[in-house]
């Protein structure tokens, strides 16, 4: 599988989520881990989708490091994501939209970017973007705010 189809996978869990925002998590090729957005329904603002699918591939793997894997989101990973994902040593994080585009759809985020957080840290992560952004933006829309 390519960037593409892990992509549409976190599509797919953005559909079936309280909030449209998905995460996949990959490892040698292989689906290691799932999240969607579940803040509303376990009453816990950091259950973000990517937070939830790095819990579970931690979980998982028995282990708190997840070098190799790459995560796969609908959306950019605000900061709280983002430094899960660098504290788990996450190598790679595809995304569909921005921040930016996300704060314009459902309100007031902190706008700090993945690029900007990476910058400043000692480890970096490959950062890819805008993949089936345009798909993406289609679930958004169809989302009853």
């Amino acid at each position: 599988m390519d960037d593409i189809q892990f992509m549409q996978l976190a599509i797919e869990e953005a559909k079936n989520a309280p909030y449209p925002f998905g995460c996949v998590l990959v490892k040698d090729n292989k689906v290691i881990a799932t999240g969607k957005s579940g803040e509303t329904i376990n009453f816990d603002p950091t259950a973000h989708a990517e937070i939830n699918a790095i819990r579970l591939a931690c979980k998982k793997l028995q282990s708190k490091d997840l070098s190799g894997v790459t995560l796969y989101s609908t959306c950019e990973p605000c900061p709280m994501c983002f430094s899960a994902a660098w504290v788990a040593n996450i190598s790679r994080i595809v995304f569909g939209i921005s921040l930016e585009e996300s704060s314009k759809l459902f309100g007031p985020e902190i706008l700090v970017s993945s690029n900007y957080l990476n910058e400043h840290g000692s480890n970096k992560i490959e950062i890819k973007s805008g993949v089936l952004k345009d798909e993406i933006l289609k679930v958004y829309d169809g989302f009853e705010k």
